[in-house]
């Protein structure tokens, strides 16, 4: 038998000399129980780097409240992260901290208290994952513990919460009573909230009132109605059917005894932007004074998010999941509002890409980091890894159309999918200090236009539709 002689195979080659795409925002959210922003933003980083090792990489990884946004924002300001034992969601003392913000040399006057370092899902086991028993008490402690330091305004930030007890927590640890129609004090939980009868504030902490109180949280969670926190996060924090109705009429009538005992006046706490924010806890703060805010136009600002992404040729961001909840106040569409109102094309990486991932405006195309079906177990250890590669293979693509004639056959204005396989189930998903590495200038004759071509260049396979 004749042996036929191998062919060879040459090389992949690199990106072409004149790419359009020398400087790369990363922009992730983190990837919950799974990845950090940083973690995420790295692991984004280093699949750019084995696609374009000459492009500049600006990394910032972003916050929205949740789980690392005091390192985050004391990292930003030249501030200092004070740490402490509090009363953890399950009731046992656990390690935490807050931030003091503020440059070196200078009068700390600024608090932030992480909801999340304290009473987030993450502290909750798995086996006692019930959203009806869990308490934002050390919420509360963290918060007097900032005020113990003479700051006169505390930043609360909400997000990633273990909780759904209206923050009633909290403000027993600031010195409100909740009682029942005996006047006993109530246990903590949300269950417990069908059985308030009275508030009685007269024990809360007197230097609330001369503290300016501020709750970054997302505008789109409301406490009560069709679509509030009970029903829209409970089962995700483990509550049951049953478990969802009665913490419902629970946040109801706490509601309407904050409103009546606390002289809650020009504040809707029953469904008004963000009083739903961690389980309740916006309207609890909401009670004694707090000012609710959306959660980016607080904390973004830090980062100087906009003006890096006017200098970005891609804007690469991602979470753990891309879906319908994703334009409701998420991380990616934050980031592609903003880079589109500079023109700048984005790409978002996901876990998961569910119903709606295509939808979400300003993403021109979505990538899940899957390559085939996998345990979730699986998924959250390897979740670094994933990501790394499912950037290498985006931006591979992206770097193949705009080497076609014409830059790729495209459809402007529409955004591409990619079907790495996955379950829907399966997706790994918090914020930690920005820190950017300058970027050489893009030449004038590549600009990020021919990179936003190149992203939607892909129509949207059947198979994930």
């Amino acid at each position: 038998m004749t042996r036929v002689p191998p062919v060879p195979v040459p090389p992949v080659p690199g990106p072409p000399a004149s790419s359009p795409l020398n400087r790369v925002v990363v922009a992730p959210s983190g990837f919950k129980e799974s990845l950090s922003a940083r973690a995420a933003a790295d692991a984004i980083a280093a699949g750019v780097r084995r696609v374009l090792p000459a492009a500049g990489i600006d990394v910032i990884p972003l916050v929205d409240g949740g789980e690392g946004t005091a390192t985050a924002l004391a990292a930003a300001t030249g501030g200092r992260l004070v740490e402490l034992a509090a009363t953890g969601p399950v009731g046992d003392r656990v390690g935490t901290h807050f931030a003091l913000l503020g440059t070196p040399g200078t009068a700390v006057d600024t608090a932030v208290v992480e909801m999340a370092a304290v009473a987030g899902l993450s502290l909750v086991p798995r086996a006692l994952r019930d959203p009806g028993a869990t308490t934002t008490y050390g919420v509360g402690e963290l918060i007097r513990a900032a005020l113990d330091t003479g700051v006169r305004r505390v930043l609360v930030g909400c997000g990633d919460s273990g909780t759904s007890d209206g923050g009633a927590g909290a403000l027993q640890a600031l010195g409100a009573r909740l009682l029942d129609a005996d006047g006993f004090e109530l246990p903590p939980g949300g269950r417990e909230l069908v059985r308030l009868a009275r508030v009685d504030p007269a024990g809360l902490d007197p230097r609330l009132k001369d503290t300016e109180l501020l709750v970054a949280c997302n505008p789109f969670n409301v406490l009560c109605g069709e679509r509030g926190v009970a029903r829209v996060f409970g089962p995700q924090k483990g509550a049951t059917p049953a478990q969802v109705e009665e913490l419902s009429a629970g946040l109801e009538n706490w509601a309407r005894v904050l409103v009546r005992d606390l002289g809650v006046v020009g504040t809707d706490l029953r469904t008004g932007p963000g009083t739903g924010a961690s389980g309740g806890l916006g309207a609890g703060l909401a009670a004694v004074g707090a000012r609710l805010l959306p959660r980016f136009d607080v904390l973004l600002d830090h980062l100087d998010l906009d003006a890096r992404l006017a200098r970005a040729d891609l804007v690469l961001t991602a979470e753990g999941a891309l879906d319908h909840q994703t334009p409701r106040g998420k991380v990616p569409a934050e980031v592609a509002r903003r880079a589109k109102l500079h023109g700048r094309p984005v790409l978002a990486l996901a876990g998961t890409l569910g119903e709606g991932a295509y939808d979400v405006p300003g993403v021109d195309a979505c990538h899940g980091i899957m390559p085939a079906p996998m345990a979730l177990s699986d998924a959250l250890v390897r979740a670094a890894e994933l990501l790394t590669d499912a950037t290498e293979r985006a931006l591979r693509m992206i770097v193949l159309g705009s080497r076609l004639p014409g830059g790729a056959a495209r459809t402007p204005g529409t955004q591409a999918a990619s079907a790495d396989a996955g379950p829907a189930d399966a997706g790994p998903a918090d914020a930690a200090p920005a820190d950017a590495a300058p970027a050489d200038a893009a030449p004038a004759e590549a600009g990020p236009a021919d990179a936003a071509e190149a992203v939607s260049g892909t129509q949207r396979p059947s198979s994930v539709r």
